[in-house]
């Protein structure tokens, strides 16, 4: 699992596959890992604890049972939870994660996000 704020930022350049319920990241790891890594974030605009935990609770679960078969062998995988995902069908999101995985497994991300204008703003 993957617990460290390097790990998620890394993953950024990797592949990206969005889908309505979260946007799954790939990024292949050190060699030095055996088995594919996963991490789940979810941010308080989703919702309160309950929710979020809720939903962080859900994609563990379907990780867990979709990435040693379908994920990306030595790879960090990071998803990213959405606004409409813990609304979702537990079977739809199964399916979109299945998708996803296959997509990101043959290097199909979807085309890099534009970037935010700064208007001036530090970061």
């Amino acid at each position: 699992m993957i617990r460290k704020r390097a790990d998620f930022v890394a993953a950024n350049h990797g592949v990206r596959v969005a889908r309505p319920g979260f946007v799954l990241l790939v990024r292949p790891a050190a060699p030095v890992i055996d088995g594919a890594r996963f991490g789940v974030t979810v941010t308080r605009k989703i919702g309160n604890a309950v929710m979020r935990n809720r939903m962080k609770r859900r994609f563990r679960a379907l990780l867990r049972d979709l990435l040693p078969h379908l994920g990306v062998a030595g790879a960090d995988h990071v998803l990213i939870g959405r606004e409409g995902g813990i609304e979702r069908d537990f079977a739809a999101l199964r399916a979109e994660l299945e998708a996803a995985l296959i997509r990101a497994a043959a290097g199909k991300g979807d085309p890099p996000r534009r970037p935010r204008p700064n208007n001036g703003k530090r970061r």
